[in-house]
């Protein structure tokens, strides 16, 4: 992505209010709901973690706070990581939601060696931002340095010949079918060593 806009794409995604702080993780309805989509009473979920009844209904009751030992055999219990413990349940998905972007559609963003078409604009809060995006940069030297930003991020050559540069890595050619997956971290651009602008599907994964 071209560095003057690379923040821009992701306020357009966010700008519903997606970067609030979030709500502070209540841990012991944290563990009721993982031990209760289980199916578990109390009994049976302390005997998995190896705790003691009267334990586990105080940790959910928030009523004591786990030693780190305790939250190890209680991850082991519950067949999560400890860090899961500590990571809010997803809402249901069985609803679904759906965005279709026709051809020239998207929301344009051009720049001086990009022209970006951000795609399934209408959907908020994504954890991707799909864009489609014609390659006019010829050589390294138009770019202002490195791009780089949040997240990881993959490359589709859809047309034409592209030439990745990468900030650890030696400079890679790349035609019709080829893709990459790197850390977007990195410093990375893109020039087209075709004789026409070359196209390509860029998919940010957002932190």
């Amino acid at each position: 992505m071209a560095r003057d806009h690379e923040h821009d794409l992701i306020r357009v995604d966010r700008a519903d209010g997606a970067d609030e702080t979030p709500e502070p993780l209540d841990l012991g309805q944290r563990v009721r709901e993982l031990r209760t989509a289980r199916g578990w009473t109390l009994e049976q979920a302390a005997q998995r973690a190896g705790l003691a009844r009267s334990t586990l209904s105080k940790i959910e009751n928030d009523q004591m706070s786990p030693t780190y030992d305790a939250l190890k055999k209680l991850a082991t219990g519950l067949g999560v990581s400890v860090p899961q413990l500590f990571t809010p349940m997803r809402g249901p998905r069985a609803g679904g939601r759906m965005a279709v972007t026709r051809t020239g559609e998207g929301a344009a963003h051009a720049t001086a060696t990009y022209e970006h078409e951000l795609m399934a604009g209408a959907l908020a809060r994504k954890r991707m931002l799909p864009y489609r995006t014609r390659v006019r940069a010829r050589d390294v030297a138009e770019f202002d340095g490195w791009v780089r930003h949040e997240g990881e991020e993959f490359l589709y050559v859809l047309t034409g010949v592209i030439r990745l540069y990468t900030e650890h890595y030696a400079p890679v050619e790349m035609r019709r079918g080829d893709s990459a997956y790197y850390d977007a971290t990195m410093g990375h651009n893109v020039v087209s060593v075709s004789q026409e602008d070359a196209t390509i599907l860029w998919v940010t994964a957002l932190d």
